[in-house]
């Protein structure tokens, strides 16, 4: 496990593997040449502090879509059944001793939001399936490309050490689940980067209502002074004085409503809003609406006015679901799947259980009900389009 390698010190290095069939356009993607780390052109770390950490928006609908994913139940089948017991499902149930599915799950599509890149360690493998899985930061690891251009290890980086995943014939022990990116070979797209703009529009509009409180909420003013004969200007120390006693006595939030003592000629002229002010708060709720479009949440169920997209709350819930939940549950379970089933040399398929998905529970009782009504199906065919596994000694004609 690489958390016992950097608490020991130490890792055995595995040999390089042999060479083998590649595409003919590998050699010209392999970015600086072969055994060099490509470096992902994003800081995901930059990305995941002040967009996940440092703003409400962009940490609730990262939490919302990781926490529905992981909560979804899942079934594991083959082409002719399901199965209530296997070795994978306990695998899966129970991955390591310090997190259970849904911890696991959840760490998982949280680091493939933030980053685009979700990466799963297998432990313990041998002739048959893994004894833990482990999901390793995507901020620390780095892959490592060829001469065909393909990876040839992962590199995993903790406080300037390093250990290397090296990629031999067999089974990787790695498992690099990664969002579809135009521009890149080796890493992801993260919702995040797009979302980028409107996060910083977001956060800066949070600084500037912060400091509108500071100042009691009000506009600021200019102090204009006055001669003896409607002309003149201040020394230099008047000034400083003038600037001094500004910001010891009347700016701050602990200064708000003071009255204000002016002298020698001295008038204060506050300043009202303008118009670009009054449209302050719709410039936020914009930015916002835009966060929650670069992941998939409906502004409706984040609690931003202002989108009537859908008719109500269990219309956009049902539209998270289906638009964002269900698609990257059915990715991230099917690559976890193959990569396990590379262990074993089993074909099966873990994948989401649409029917204890409660948002869907009316789309579900609906297609039940149609095809419970038609008369023309055979039960075996009505098992089939409800994507249940024939009973024992079933047939079609039965």
């Amino acid at each position: 496990m690489i958390l016992d390698f950097f608490r020991q010190g130490g890792g055995a290095e595995a040999t390089e593997p042999p060479e083998r069939k590649a595409s003919a356009a590998g050699r010209v993607i392999a970015w600086g040449g072969a055994g060099r780390v490509a470096w992902s052109p994003r800081d995901a770390v930059s990305l995941t502090r002040t967009g996940f950490a440092g703003n409400p928006v962009g940490f609730r609908a990262v939490k919302m879509i990781a926490e529905a994913a992981a909560a979804l139940p899942l079934v594991l089948r083959d082409t002719g059944r399901r199965y209530a017991v296997h070795p994978l499902l306990e695998l899966v149930a129970a991955p390591n001793p310090a997190q259970g599915r849904a911890e696991l799950f959840e760490a998982l599509y949280g680091q493939l939001l933030l980053s685009g890149n979700a990466y799963v360690e297998a432990v313990g493998a041998g002739d048959g399936l893994p004894l833990e899985l482990h999901v390793l930061r995507s901020d620390r690891m780095s892959v490592v490309p060829g001469g065909d251009g393909w990876p040839v290890a992962y590199e995993y980086s903790v406080a300037g050490r390093k250990h290397r995943f090296h990629l031999g014939t067999g089974v990787p022990c790695i498992c690099h689940i990664k969002s579809f990116h135009p521009q890149d070979d080796h890493y992801g797209l993260s919702p995040m980067q797009p979302a980028a703009q409107a996060v910083d529009v977001h956060n800066a509009a949070s600084r500037w209502s912060k400091a509108l409180l500071d100042n009691a909420a009000r506009p600021s003013g200019a102090i204009v002074y006055k001669g003896a004969e409607g002309q003149g200007a201040l020394s230099t120390d008047q000034y400083d004085r003038l600037v001094a006693e500004m910001e010891s006595h009347h700016q701050g939030a602990r200064n708000a409503g003071r009255p204000m003592l002016l002298e020698g000629g001295l008038d204060w002229k506050p300043m009202g809003f303008s118009p670009s002010d009054m449209e302050f708060q719709q410039t936020k709720e914009a930015a916002a609406r835009e966060i929650a479009l670069a992941f998939g949440v409906p502004p409706m169920l984040l609690g931003i006015p202002g989108d009537a997209t859908y008719a109500n709350y269990q219309e956009a819930n049902r539209a998270f679901y289906r638009l964002t939940v269900l698609p990257l549950v059915a990715r991230v379970s099917a690559k976890v799947a193959a990569w396990l089933n590379a262990f074993t040399g089993e074909a099966l398929d873990l994948a989401p259980d649409l029917d204890h998905v409660p948002a869907l529970a009316a789309e579900r009782d609906a297609q039940w009900a149609r095809v419970a009504g038609a008369d023309f199906l055979t039960a075996a065919e009505k098992r089939a389009l409800l994507g249940l596994p024939e009973l024992p000694g079933e047939g079609a004609d039965d």
